[in-house]
């Protein structure tokens, strides 16, 4: 990990394009210093949350999939609800199932339901490694010890109004 630096990147970028354009509608240097800053703690907390998931033989997707295979009724979802749930693209759902498959911790079944598609059964070693990471993960806090619980709170309710906005889900 690089050094940390002296001064905030993103705070700077923001003076830089007041200074640039100063005729910018209001909002808009708020605005690109909070995406900035969203981008920024993404990166740092896959990052993060990888680093914790890696003595499991995970990724923070594989993660997210074994979950939602733990929480469903009998330990198995089609792949296509698996890409709906994660809000994911159908490549990326094979890919993960591709891996977690490859690490014995799910495996493929015909879907008895739809002669056509393919469900992703958790195994005993999935459960462990599930229960494990989740865990590592939760003493954590998830990688977000730096905010209390209010803040927490409160990021989560202003992300999901950009989240319903986008269309994300209803309501």
């Amino acid at each position: 990990m690089p050094s940390p630096l002296e001064f905030d990147p993103i705070d700077r970028a923001g003076n830089l394009w007041a200074e640039h354009w100063p005729d910018e509608q209001p909002g808009v240097y708020a605005s690109m210093r909070a995406v900035t800053s969203i981008m920024r703690a993404q990166q740092i907390l896959i990052g993060e949350l990888d680093g914790m998931l890696r003595p499991f033989g995970i990724t923070f997707s594989r993660f997210e999939a074994l979950v939602l295979l733990v929480h469903s009724h009998e330990g198995s979802l089609p792949l296509s609800k698996i890409g709906e749930r994660l809000q994911v693209h159908a490549t990326s759902v094979t890919n993960v199932i591709d891996r977690l498959e490859a690490a014995g911790l799910v495996r493929r079944e015909p879907n008895p339901r739809d002669g056509r598609g393919i469900l992703a059964v958790i195994t005993d070693d999935g459960r462990d490694v599930a229960e494990k990471a989740t865990a590592t993960l939760t003493a954590a806090r998830f990688g977000l010890t730096a905010l209390p619980p209010d803040d927490l709170a409160a990021l989560f309710t202003i992300l999901r109004r950009l989240r319903v906005e986008a269309g994300d889900f209803t309501g």
